[in-house]
């Protein structure tokens, strides 16, 4: 009985020891699947109306800056990278600058701060770029082409300013909480994960809208 009742003690105790995956970090990721299938019709649009209407295609294509585009997604990218930077301070628990290493001693706060300003250099850019696309004779209602290039990056940008406000909401968190704990960590890393999938997906689109002939 004795042995029975230890073998049954360390059981009990592996099993509470078993680290069971966060209910928000899952529920993010099922959330971002269904954000997948979302992004998934807007480049069903574009594939179709590349074989209905080739020569609009040709067209309106001529109009875009591939060059301005590319450093805008370039800024995109580091701003991933960064975000990275950020989650992995978290996960030391280290939210601010240790200030003994230089921004190599930043803390979650100080590598979240620059993604944000990075995303939103990204956001304006796109903003930039729709004036000059309307300047120039292709505003939404020009065309099924314009309507598709507007509405497609459009809702990315919307997500691009929805993560922007997730990182303000989440740095504000480490500024109010006395003591930088597992739940403002859970909550970083939940942000990465938004974030990283709108890189993601706007490397798609960047390939799709900007290379695709």
């Amino acid at each position: 009985m004795g042995s029975v009742t230890t073998s049954t003690a360390t059981y009990s105790q592996a099993m509470r020891s078993v680290k069971r995956p966060d209910p928000v970090a899952v529920g993010t990721i099922v959330w971002l699947g269904s954000e997948v299938m979302f992004f998934a019709g807007l480049f069903a649009i574009y594939f179709t109306l590349r074989n209905t209407s080739p020569e609009l295609w040709a067209q309106e294509t001529q109009l875009l800056n591939i060059p301005y585009a590319t450093v805008n997604t370039i800024i995109l990218v580091l701003s991933s990278v960064t975000c990275q930077m950020g989650v992995f301070a978290a996960e030391r628990f280290q939210p601010y600058s240790t200030k003994k290493r230089g921004w190599l001693g930043w803390g979650m706060v100080e590598w979240f701060w620059l993604t944000f300003a990075l995303g939103a250099i990204f956001v304006s850019g796109q903003v930039w770029e729709y004036a000059q696309l309307v300047t120039e004779g292709m505003p939404i209602s020009a065309n099924s082409y314009a309507s598709a290039f507007y509405l497609t990056t459009g809702f990315h940008a919307l997500h691009v300013t929805g993560g922007l406000i997730a990182f303000l909401l989440v740095i504000g968190r480490a500024y109010a909480v006395k003591n930088f704990g597992r739940k403002e960590m859970t909550s970083s890393i939940v942000v990465s994960y938004y974030w990283h999938f709108v890189d993601v997906v706007w490397i798609a689109l960047f390939l799709v809208i900007y290379f695709l002939k």
